[in-house]
Parts: structure tokens; sequence; C-alpha cells
């Protein structure tokens, strides 16, 4: 064996929630926890949250392409117009996760981010309204809700959107940027600061 054969490609300390599958690794490298101010991919993430209740975020994020053509690249007018024909299609979709519930929300949270807009004039000036302050928050990755959550979850049931519990809203604000809940020790923390610190909030 060749000193290059033996040669092993040592991996960069990450959050232990990527693990070793290559999707899950790439997803936490370029996407989570990096600030969004774009109403199509918010969108996308609360709907996804809401498909993730009950199972892990691995299975959703294989899923995700599907997802995206399933739900018309999660395009917020687009889902808010899907009819009884477009939920039977979509519990026909081996691709996607099938539940009726579920799927029901998403139509129906696109309808009401439809509303949520014309009020507030887009969903990322609203949610990052309520960006928790550092006081909320403990050691990365140690808590599973905070108050600015719990307050966003509770002003969504009110106002009609479906699957979305304190939980799956704060596991929504760490994806998007909200919260920099990279361990102390990852790779990708100082980036997800640098990029917060340089966005401008909507």
């Amino acid at each position: 064996m060749t000193a290059a054969a033996e040669t092993v490609t040592e991996e960069p300390p990450r959050c232990p929630w990527a693990g070793s599958d290559a999707a899950m690794q790439a997803y936490h490298d370029t996407e989570w926890g990096f600030p969004v101010a774009d109403d199509r991919r918010l969108f996308e993430k609360l709907c996804l949250e809401s498909f993730q209740s009950g199972l892990s975020w691995r299975t959703i994020l294989h899923k995700r392409d599907n997802f995206r053509a399933a739900f018309a690249d999660f395009d917020i007018s687009k889902v808010a117009a899907f009819d009884d024909d477009a939920v039977e299609r979509l519990l026909a979709n081996a691709g996607i996760i099938r539940n009726r519930a579920k799927i029901e929300a998403a139509i129906n949270n696109a309808r009401q981010a439809q509303e949520l807009i014309s009020r507030e004039g887009s969903l990322a000036g609203f949610l990052w309204t309520y960006e928790p302050s550092m006081a909320e928050l403990g050691a990365p990755q140690e808590l599973t809700t905070v108050p600015s959550a719990a307050a966003l979850a509770t002003v969504l049931k009110k106002q009609g959107w479906k699957f979305l519990g304190p939980t799956a809203v704060f596991a929504f604000m760490q994806s998007m940027g909200l919260v920099n809940d990279h361990t102390y020790d990852c790779h990708i923390r100082q980036r997800v600061a640098k990029a917060l610190a340089h966005f401008a909030r909507p």
C-alpha cells in the first residue's frame, strides 16, 4: 500500500447531529444556521418542519427534492391554490411523506402565509421580529425551545397555522439563522456568526 493510499482525510469538527451522512454534512456546512430572508425559503422550511413531526430530519432532507417538485418549489401562491385533486395527487406521491393531515396543513399554511404577507409586507419581516435574545439561549443545542419560539408558535396557531408547535418553530429558528446553535467547536459556528453580523434584518 502506498503512502498516498494510507492517507485518511480528517473530517472537520461538526455538530454531532450531522453524523457521517454526506447529505446531512453538506446541509450542516452550507445551510443550517445561515440567516435567511427569502419568503419562499422560509415558507419551505416551515412546511418541512411540520412534515418532520415524528420523523428525523435526515428522512426529510433525503426527500427534499421530491417535496420541492410536489409542492411547486414551495411557491406560496401556487401551494395556496392547491385543491382537493392536488391533495389526492400528493397522497399518491411515494417520494414525499404521504400524510393527509400534514399535506392539508401545508396548503392551509400557504394560505395563512398569503394573509400574513398582505398584513405585514413579508413573511421574513414578521418572523425575524421573533429572533431570540441572547438571554433566552443556553449552550448550543442544549434547548429544544425558547420563549420567543413558544410565542411565535402561539401567534401562528391563533392565525390558523397548523403543525407548528414550539419545538418545530425553534428548529426552524435554528436552521434559518435566527439562532446560531452550532456547537462551540464546530468549524461552521464562526462562519454563521460572521454571516449574522453582516445580515440586514428584514
